[in-house]
This record gives structure tokens, sequence and C-alpha cells, in this order.
């Protein structure tokens, strides 16, 4: 199983017309957050029923993946090493969590992280030692905040939430959307399991956080609970 099998399986399925509409839906255009992002077309299925496929295709051939313009390789690319950590053991899963963090710069639109980082980060760092998580957050790149802050959807759903309201704190003073949107998601999911911890968060916070966080994080909030907090 090679990389030249893989884009060529990618290539087969390329749907032009697709392509134009997602290069508009992921803001390809200069000055924006994907800009020269390129697309194929493929769907999300496609793209999974592809890397299903080439499951067992070493390391290198996928970081070969990760390295080329179209977004649809480097997301199959990066679903491979999805597929191959829900199989792994530790070992293997912190194996695949360096190659990720060390390709990381074409980890990058916003996709790219949410579908992968939980599985590629946050499950090897479960049992393990955070820090890594707090320097991702205090670099100045955009798509390493968001995989700091999304990689605790892990912790979250093992109700562990310390390490996301720490680094939805770093966060706060984010100027770009694309991270008060990822905090507030994070946010609203503590919510929906402990909503006395997200309540306690919001009272020490509130004042700081951008309206885009806070109306994610309390979206799934009684409407009195949600005006209480919006006029706060």
């Amino acid at each position: 199983m090679t990389y030249a099998d893989i884009k060529k399986a990618i290539l087969d399925q390329a749907d032009a017309e697709r392509a134009i509409i997602l290069a508009g839906f992921f803001k390809t255009k200069p000055g924006q957050y994907g800009e020269r992002d390129q697309f194929l077309g493929l769907s999300m299925p496609q793209q999974h029923a592809i890397a299903k496929l080439y499951l067992h295709c070493p390391t290198e051939e996928v970081e070969n993946l990760l390295h080329e313009p179209f977004h649809e390789m480097r997301m199959v690319g990066l679903l491979i090493w999805v597929y191959q950590a829900r199989k792994a053991g530790p070992v293997q899963q912190q194996v695949l969590m360096e190659h990720y963090l060390t390709n990381r710069r074409y980890v990058n639109n916003w996709d790219l992280v949410d579908v992968t980082c939980p599985h590629l980060v946050g499950r090897p760092l479960l049992q393990n030692d955070r820090s890594i998580l707090y320097d991702l957050a205090r670099e100045d790149h955009l798509w390493s905040q968001r995989i700091a802050i999304v990689s605790t959807f892990t912790f979250i759903r093992a109700g562990q939430f310390a390490d996301t309201f720490a680094i939805a704190e770093l966060l706060l003073a984010h100027k770009h959307d694309l991270i008060h949107k990822a905090v507030g998601w994070m946010l609203r999911e503590v919510g929906k399991r402990n909503t006395e911890a997200l309540d306690e968060f919001l009272h020490d916070t509130v004042r700081q956080i951008p309206r885009t966080t806070l109306r994610y994080a309390i979206e799934k909030f009684e409407p009195a609970r949600r005006k209480y907090y919006l006029t706060l």
C-alpha cells in the first residue's frame, strides 16, 4: 500500500463542481483562514471509505499524503492514522501522536483538526502528562491552538473537565472567531455533562468571554438562563 495508490484512489473520485463549493465553504480566498487550500470535491463518506481501504498504510506513506496541496488527501492521510489509533496500544498511539504533532502545519483547516485531534492527541494523553496541550495553546499558530482545546473533548467524555477550563482561559483573549467557536463548543460539551461545573466557570470568566464563545457555551441552557448570562 503506497502513497501513489491512495492518491490515485482519491483522484479517481474527484468532482470538480463539488470542489468549487467546498473551496468557498472552507474560506480559501486570499486573506481567509483557508487561503491556498485546494479541493478535489470528495465527500466525507468517500474519504472515510478510502482511509479504511488503506488502513495498513505505513506511516511514511501517510506523511506523503499530508504534504499534498489537496485538502482531501491530507484528510484521508489523517483518517488512516485515526483508524490505526483506534486499534493501537498505548505505545503506538504515542508514536502516532508524535507524527501528528510533527506534521501539524499540514493539519491546517478546522475540519482536519476537529475530526482527528481527539483521537490522535486526546486519547494518548488521557492517562499521561498533558503539558503539551498548554504548549500548543500558547503557540502563535491558529491550528495548534485549536488542536489544544479540541483535543480535550476526549477528557470531557471521560468526565474530566479541568484541562478544558484551563486551556479555555488561556484562549479567552484570542482574536480569531475559529478559536472562539472551538472554546465555546468544548464548554458546551462540559455543560451537557455537568451544568454546575460550567456555571462556576462562567461566573468567574463571563466578563472576559468573547460573545461568540459565550453563545456557543450556553446554547443548551434554558432561555431564562441564557438571557441571564448574555446580559451580564
